[in-house]
């Protein structure tokens, strides 16, 4: 059922075979060695992975024993399909492996076009639809892992953008599609390890889209998600759109994972993953510090929201204070209308006091009882202006009160401003900190990597040369055996040809000259020695040097925690401002509770209206009529008019400096109103 590229045994190639190929082709015995090793290797961990599967399952009792009753169709199918999910695992590890090594390799974002990329997703693509259920439907049988991806959305919010951007993708006509530009939105997000956990922690979920055995209810789904975490290291940029993920094939290629460098570039490693694991952590912090930051902008949002509400509140109490004054204007105007009435009455009771004089001489009883009545109309009409005078002056200090209160809120809308400038600059400060820091860890990335590579060129170099110096010892064995068989013929000629003195003298002067040609041939193979070793102490030399800048390595390192202390220090700063941030949502809230209190002040003026003196005959509260034993007052709240028993009390309110009289109902109410503010 699964789309998987099965090679024969007879399509690999034999042992001898390979060794032929090696003398013939020199190119290609730099990677047939790998390749032959790498194969070993996986077929001995199928062996293992085959046997261990066969030991649990036996085990559990999925491997038939003589004494038990299961069918060996079922048996054979629960192995299959546990082989299955242990050949995917590998594979997922292999292709998870070569991709972060290609990927570190190039250092750059990788396209939608590189093939370990491309033959990862296969791989996931193949893991996703094992043990996948067949649904039917009207146009036949449907079989896709959209169907468990489409769950994500549901579980995890955030990827509510994906699933918006696949369905709305109008080149994608099948689920198929839709699920291969899933995983690419996914892999660019470097959410994928996160959204795949999500499934697996609702396994209740997942069992109506797969079968109890398949790889992604196993605990393989989870080592899975586990390997795709390293994959967070990895930048990419896929293009969606003119692709035709509808109609792909699937295939694995596995000349990908069998081309693998050699044993010692496994030692060299050691190093890499050291830096590497150092910037995983540099930019782990750089996306602590990108959310702090984020943190800190809503914050400033939030208090730029407030300062707009403030001045919003501002403007609205401008407003208040014009229609005040505008009142102001209007009492003015009704107190010039009064004085002039006031004024023309005294002058018509002056005329008429005058015609009465006139006319009434003789009755002086009458015009002394109108002189009386006059009298005390004029006193009144003094203590009204009196009065109104007060009030004038009550409300024109109201006025300077609001005036004073305006200036301090518009202070403290001037300095919270300020600060929030300064907190910008901060801002800008730490990110350009870690801009700083970022540069600075690649630049050392890149120096480590060209310093690996003269190391293993080095290595290299020296390995050549060492076979070349056992060659020459092999020369030098061979003409020391030469001259030993020759010495022997020279004896047995000795021994032998007593009489031909004269042949074996000219035999032993050319067996002299080639003597003579085989010790100069030792000469010069031993000056090639000595050439040899001094090429071999200035290649000590070298790994000196190299072991100097491996120091000067560890100095950038030292370097780099230098700078993790700077970033804690920064840390600190950010939970300093984070302080003053909070010390001014404090000064907001002051500054609104004083708002609230100008508010009410507003609508006490407002709301309640001041009470003549000549409208009020009886006590509102007692109903009891004024006399002269009984006086009235007025309530400084509501401006009522009350006896002296009803209005006793004494409070500061926000418009009179002063404790002033207040009624029993005015002060029930203002006390109910301090307690719930205190609380």
């Amino acid at each position: 059922e699964e789309d998987f590229e099965i090679i024969d045994k007879k399509q690999l190639p034999d042992a001898a075979e390979l060794r032929n190929g090696e003398k013939a082709k020199p190119e290609e015995a730099r990677w047939s060695a790998p390749i032959l090793s790498l194969a070993r290797k996986a077929s001995e961990n199928l062996a293992l992975s085959y046997g261990s599967a066969l030991k649990s399952a036996s085990l559990v009792g999925l491997v038939s024993k003589p004494g038990s009753s299961d069918s060996p169709a079922k048996t054979s199918t629960r192995c299959h399909t546990m082989e299955e999910r242990a050949n995917l695992m590998n594979m997922m590890k292999l292709s998870i492996k070569i991709l972060i090594q290609s990927a570190l390799s190039l250092g750059r974002t990788l396209d939608s076009d590189f093939p370990p990329l491309q033959q990862f997703f296969v791989v996931l693509e193949h893991c996703l639809k094992h043990g996948l259920k067949v649904k039917k439907t009207f146009i036949g049988q449907n079989k896709s892992f959209f169907g468990p991806l489409e769950l994500v959305e549901k579980l995890c919010p955030e990827a509510s953008d994906i699933a918006t951007s696949v369905k709305n993708l109008p080149e994608l006509k099948t689920a198929v599609g839709r699920g291969r530009a899933w995983l690419y939105l996914a892999l660019m997000q470097k959410k994928l390890a996160d959204y795949l956990k999500v499934l697996l922690d609702h396994k209740h979920l997942l069992s109506e889209f797969y079968e109890p055995d398949a790889l992604m209810m196993e605990e393989e789904g989870a080592v899975i998600v586990g390997l795709l975490v390293g994959l967070n290291v990895i930048d990419a940029n896929l293009c969606l759109k003119g692709e035709d993920l509808d109609s792909q094939v699937g295939v694995i290629d596995f000349s990908l994972y069998l081309k693998e460098t050699q044993d010692s570039d496994g030692k060299q490693d050691g190093g890499i993953t050291a830096v590497l694991d150092q910037k995983h952590y540099v930019e782990e912090l750089n996306r602590h510090l990108s959310c702090t930051v984020a943190d800190l902008q809503n914050k400033i949002d939030c208090l730029e929201k407030t300062n707009s509400k403030l001045q919003e509140e501002l403007a609205a109490a401008t407003d208040r204070i014009g229609s005040l004054q505008e009142e102001q204007q209007q009492l003015k105007q009704q107190n010039e209308l009064i004085r002039e009435r006031s004024e023309k009455s005294v002058e018509v009771t002056k005329e008429d006091t005058k015609v009465e004089l006139d006319t009434y001489k003789q009755s002086r009883q009458g015009l002394d009882e109108m002189y009386s009545d006059v009298w005390k109309q004029l006193k009144e009409e003094k203590k009204i202006r009196l009065e109104l005078e007060k009030e004038l002056e009550l409300q024109i200090g109201m006025k300077t009160e609001m005036e004073i209160a305006m200036k301090l809120l518009e202070k403290d809308t001037h300095e919270k401003q300020d600060t929030l400038v300064a907190l910008r600059q901060q801002l800008e400060e730490v990110k350009a900190i870690n801009l700083q820091m970022f540069h600075k860890s690649q630049n050392a990335e890149c120096s480590l990597q060209q310093k690996t590579e003269a190391i293993s060129s080095f290595e290299g170099k020296t390995n050549e040369m060492m076979s070349s110096m056992k060659r020459m010892e092999e020369r030098l064995q061979q003409a020391e055996k030469a001259r030993q068989a020759a010495e022997e013929r020279c004896n047995k000629m000795k021994q032998e040809l007593a009489g031909r003195l004269d042949s074996c003298r000219q035999q032993m002067a050319q067996l002299d000259s080639k003597c003579s040609t085989l010790e100069k041939e030792l000469k010069s193979e031993k000056e090639q020695r000595q050439t040899l070793q001094k090429e071999l102490h200035q290649e000590k030399d070298a790994t000196t040097l190299l072991k100097t800048e491996l120091q000067q390595m560890e100095g950038l390192k030292k370097e780099l925690r230098k700078l993790q202390d700077e970033k804690q220090q920064l840390k600190k700063v950010r939970e300093e401002q984070e302080q003053a941030l909070q010390e001014m949502g404090l000064h907001l809230s002051q500054s609104k509770l004083k708002m609230e209190d100008i508010k009410e002040v507003n609508k006490a003026l407002k709301g309640h209206t001041w009470l003549k003196d000549d409208e009020a005959t009886h006590c509102k509260q007692c109903k009891k009529e004024f006399s002269i034993s009984r006086r009235k007052h007025h309530c400084r709240n509501c401006g009522d008019i009350f006896c002296n028993t009803c209005s006793s009390n004494e409070l500061a309110l926000p418009s009179y400096p002063k404790p002033v009289r207040v009624c029993d109902n005015c002060h029930t109410l203002l006390l109910q109103q301090c307690s719930s503010n205190s609380s």
